[in-house]
């Protein structure tokens, strides 16, 4: 009879070991610590990828060419530089023959309601750079000024403008008439960067 207990009771034991301490350890810490192994795995091979991406990128800009990269820092540059712009165009309207008055700059406004549009109806960034409230990494800020000149020294400096490095858009050109053939121009131009 007692060879009949002794596994029965044995049978027991290990059941209550397995549901007192096994099965709670195994479902309780033990599979935390694999989920966060597993976690910590999805992370590292996440960084393998974004180390392999970055490399290939790195690669990729390596071999563009420098001067090519410069003109495209000077297409969309990554600042405003307010001066150096103010610098450029007053240059360029001396070499046309106009002569700048008043320089103001400003940041660009939101035109055209909810809508994100301008009159125009393109769409208009916001002053944080956005459109139609997406993150876009183009700032804009707009450049107003005034000018006096004849008509053929405004196509000079218009021309100017358009085959300049910068990406520059003239939005408002307003004219003042007058009998001598000397104008008065009042201009708004928006000027993009990179942020």
């Amino acid at each position: 009879m007692s060879g009949r207990i002794l596994p029965f009771l044995a049978l027991m034991i290990s059941l209550g070991i397995f549901f007192a301490y096994i099965n709670p350890t195994w479902t309780g810490p033990i599979a935390a610590t694999k989920l966060a192994i597993a976690n910590d795995n999805q992370a590292l091979d996440a960084a393998a990828q974004y180390k392999t991406r970055e490399s290939q990128l790195a690669a990729a800009r390596d071999s563009i060419d420098p001067s090519n990269l410069a003109r495209l820092a000077t297409l969309l540059p990554d600042s405003v530089n307010n001066v150096g712009l103010t610098l450029d165009i007053n240059a360029l309207a001396a070499r046309s023959g106009l002569a700048l008055s008043n320089v103001d700059v400003a940041t660009a406004a939101t035109s055209g309601g909810a809508s994100g549009t301008a009159s125009g109806g393109t769409p208009s960034l916001a002053p944080d750079g956005s459109v139609d409230g997406a993150g876009n990494p183009v700032g804009s800020v707009d450049l107003s000024l005034s000018a006096v000149g004849t008509y053929a020294a405004l196509q000079t400096f218009l021309t100017g403008i358009e085959h300049s490095a910068r990406l520059l858009d003239v939005r408002d050109l307003l004219v003042s008439g007058s009998n001598t053939g000397v104008y008065t121009y009042q201009m708004t131009m928006r000027l993009y960067w990179l942020r």
